[in-house]
C-alpha cells in the first residue's frame, strides 16, 4: 500500500465504537478469546460494546479515546493504537470500568466479579519505569500486512519521542506470532517474558511478552 494514501490522526470521541473493536481485537490477540471474553463471560457484541464505553467514559484510562491514534485508508478507520508515559491511567481503570458496567446494564454483584476473573493478567505483566508504553494496537484483518500497522506504530513512536521519550515498550500474548514480527519491523527488540501457570489456564497463552525499543535511534 503507498504509504501516502494512509492517514494517521488523533482519536475522537466518535472513533469510540472503533476503537473499542480494537481494544477487544488486541486483547484476544491471535487466541479465540481475550480478557474481555475471559471477564464479561458474554458474546462479541457485548463485548465490544463496552470495550467502546471504555473508550467513551470520563474517566481517563488507559483504555480512554484521547491517548488513540488511528490509521485511517480512504477515509476510513483500519487501525487504533493507545500511547502514553503516565502510567496513573492504568489506576484510572475501575472508575473507567464501573461506568461501562453502569452503561450496559452490568449489576453490582457481577461487577464485583470483573475483576478478580481478570486478575490473571497481572501475574505476567512487566514494565519497564520512565518508558513510553504503547497498548491496545488493533488493525483491521484486511489491513494487515499492508503498511498500515507498520506506519502507525512509527508515527507513534516519533509521538513519543517528540514527548522527550528516550524508550518505548510494548506487551503482547506469547505465541502471536504476526504482532512480533510488525513490532520488530519497526525496530523493537526482546526485552523480558514472563510466563504463569494461572495466565495460561485462562487464555490459553503460556504468558507475556515485552518489547523495548531505544528511541535515541533513528527509525529504520
Amino acid at each position: 500500500m503507498n504509504p501516502r494514501s494512509i492517514k494517521i490522526r488523533a482519536a475522537r470521541p466518535d472513533d469510540a465504537n472503533f476503537i473499542g473493536w480494537a481494544m477487544f481485537a488486541a486483547a484476544r490477540g491471535h487466541l479465540p478469546r481475550g480478557w474481555f471474553d475471559i471477564v464479561l463471560r458474554r458474546d462479541e457484541s457485548f463485548c465490544r460494546e463496552f470495550c467502546a464505553r471504555l473508550a467513551a467514559a470520563n474517566a481517563r484510562s488507559w483504555w480512554h479515546w484521547s491517548l488513540f491514534s488511528v490509521a485511517e485508508v480512504d477515509g476510513q478507520p483500519t487501525s487504533a493504537l493507545c500511547g502514553f508515559g503516565d502510567e496513573s491511567v492504568y489506576r484510572a481503570s475501575s472508575e473507567a470500568m464501573h461506568e461501562a458496567c453502569m452503561a450496559t446494564g452490568i449489576g453490582a454483584a457481577e461487577e464485583a466479579q470483573l475483576w478478580p476473573r481478570g486478575a490473571f493478567i497481572l501475574s505476567a505483566t512487566t514494565s519497564e519505569p520512565g518508558a513510553w508504553t504503547i497498548e491496545n494496537v488493533g488493525t483491521r484483518p484486511e489491513y494487515r500486512g499492508t503498511g498500515v500497522t507498520e506506519a502507525l506504530l512509527r508515527h507513534e513512536l516519533s509521538r513519543a519521542r517528540g514527548a522527550g521519550f528516550a524508550r518505548a515498550q510494548i506487551s503482547f500474548l506469547i505465541g502471536n506470532e504476526a504482532a512480533e514480527r510488525a513490532y520488530r519491523k519497526v525496530g523493537f527488540i526482546f526485552a523480558q517474558e514472563k510466563r504463569a501457570p494461572d495466565f495460561e489456564l485462562a487464555c490459553g497463552s503460556p504468558g507475556l511478552l515485552r518489547f523495548t525499543r531505544d528511541l535515541s535511534r533513528a527509525q529504520r
